[in-house]
């Protein structure tokens, strides 16, 4: 057998081996990357204000509806802008008949990466958001301040030290442009929708959510966050963006582990969604553990923004939680559209025998794991739905006629049965005339004005063509209406709910 001798290093690659580690911190000193935290702490009078209830209850209560708008840079923006163009173009019988606009009904919106740029904006200004959106981003190059040059030394040196970009990059772009200072005070206050925004905590490898519970948690306020950092962190692909840190005040004040999150410590058989949260939670009030806690693009671990939704209902201590018990006595009918904007895999070394160079392994590796979390997260998020529902026509069927008159107001007409939940996906798949160069638009912050329209008119069309939307329409038109489109001159397609002859 043949022997091995492996050659001795020439003294040039020695004295390069020897320099190697200098060399790399000189990198590290010449980045300078701005990696302060981006939130406060708590004034140490309370805890941070909360939330009353996930879902607003403001006396009508007999639809729930929900939105979630997925990552996608400028792409995803577009597509979920068009959604909401539908649902401002829809009219939705309310009590007594009154009829108002769908987009004036939404409830809940969850976003992630470039969906949570929408997300925030519609949360922020309502309707009012489709009359300047497309021209204050969609139309705009949100990627004009970034580092994005390879051959640039510095920006190599920011990639070494952690990132392309921080905080004076995008956060300052969209603060400037789009939100003008805004914090989550604003959203906060507002009556609907509730927003969530997400990101990737990962240290803990989990889901990130900006909303008050999680931020009470380490005993900070989320009400001083400006919004354009929370959209910032969960847009924050890796290596193009530095992770975004937030510190943890503990000692700042008393906060009790929830009931849900001691069970999912204990119990093996607890659903691992539910245990990798508890985990986090433990982590942000253990200073041993965790001092700062580091967010990036929240497509990592959950390119829908369901995962938190998901987690609500599973760590529920009542049948109809997170709904009130008022809310779950008079709801009739809810639904949950998850708008992708996922796009087709870019593969084509797949089709030679040279394999990826390391930019393209790099993307796919993410692109795998971000695909993979997808399809776990929306079936899990069915299940979940489907069950809610066989649990809230459990619970209301139990309660007797002096508790429904308390939750409802009158117990006549009312059926313990009569509530139906629906849950779907507006995507790309469901525009096969369109599917493949919707799927083909790039990944960026910044897109052609045709490409923009396309997708805008893609959402809108997809959503008046979706089989859920439109039985959760016919599920809520009162007794002897139908459904019918007319054509209007600014907007084109507009459904509307007019009785039948």
């Amino acid at each position: 057998m043949p022997s091995i001798v492996l050659s001795r290093p020439s003294p040039l690659r020695r004295a390069l081996a020897r320099l190697a580690p200098a060399f790399a911190l000189l990198l590290a000193g010449c980045a300078s990357l701005d990696d302060a935290p981006i939130n406060r702490a708590t004034d140490g009078t309370g805890q941070p204000a909360t939330m009353a209830a996930l879902f607003p209850d403001d006396g009508d209560g007999e639809t729930l509806v929900g939105l979630t708008f997925s990552g996608g840079g400028t792409r995803a923006a577009a597509f979920s802008f068009g959604v909401l163009q539908a649902f401002a173009e829809t009219d939705l019988a309310g009590p007594g008949g009154r009829a108002s606009k769908l987009i004036d009904r939404v409830d809940f919106v969850s976003g992630v990466s470039g969906g949570s740029v929408t997300a925030a904006y519609f949360g922020l200004k309502g309707r009012d958001a489709l009359t300047d959106f497309r021209e204050k981003f969609l139309l705009r190059d949100a990627e004009e301040d970034l580092n994005d040059n390879p051959l640039n030394p510095g920006t190599l040196m920011r990639v070494y030290a952690g990132g392309a970009n921080d905080r004076s990059n995008l956060p300052r772009w969209l603060d400037r442009n789009l939100f003008h200072g805004a914090t989550f005070a604003r959203l906060l206050e507002k009556k609907r929708p509730t927003v969530w925004l997400n990101a990737s905590d990962i240290a803990n490898h989990s889901p990130f959510v900006f909303e008050p519970d999680t931020f009470r948690s380490f005993c900070s306020d989320l009400s001083t966050l400006p919004i354009s950092e929370a959209v910032a962190a969960s847009a924050a692909v890796p290596v193009i963006f530095a992770p975004v840190s937030l510190e943890t005040f503990p000692e700042r004040c008393a906060w009790e582990m929830p009931r849900w999150a001691r069970y999912a410590s204990e119990h093996a058989a607890a659903p691992a969604l539910l245990k990798a949260n508890a985990r986090a939670l433990a982590a942000y009030r253990d200073p041993a553990k965790m001092k700062y806690i580091r967010l990036l693009d929240g497509g990592l671990t959950d390119n829908f923004g369901l995962s938190g939704l998901t987690i609500a209902r599973a760590a529920a201590d009542a049948p109809h939680a997170p709904l009130s018990p008022r809310q779950a006595a008079r709801l009739k009918r809810a639904m949950f559209l998850v708008v992708n904007s996922g796009r087709a895999s870019e593969t084509d070394w797949a089709r030679t025998r040279q394999g990826p160079t390391v930019t393209p392994l790099l993307m796919a590796v993410i692109d795998t794991g971000i695909d993979a979390s997808v399809r776990q997260g929306f079936d899990a998020f069915q299940l979940t739905i489907a069950r809610w529902q066989q649990d809230l026509v459990e619970w209301r069927c139990k309660l007797s006629p002096a508790e429904v008159a308390r939750y409802v107001g009158t117990t006549k007409g009312w059926n313990c049965r009569d509530v139906k939940m629906l849950s779907g996906e507006v995507a790309f798949d469901q525009l096969p005339d369109r599917r493949e160069k919707l799927q083909s638009i790039a990944t960026r912050f910044v897109l052609p004005a045709e490409a923009v329209d396309l997708l805008i008119g893609a959402g809108r069309d997809a959503t008046h063509a979706n089989p859920v939307f439109n039985g959760f329409l016919r599920a809520t038109r009162p007794p002897g209406a139908a459904a019918r489109r007319t054509l209007t001159p600014e907007r084109g397609p507009r459904r509307m709910l007019t009785p039948t002859n």
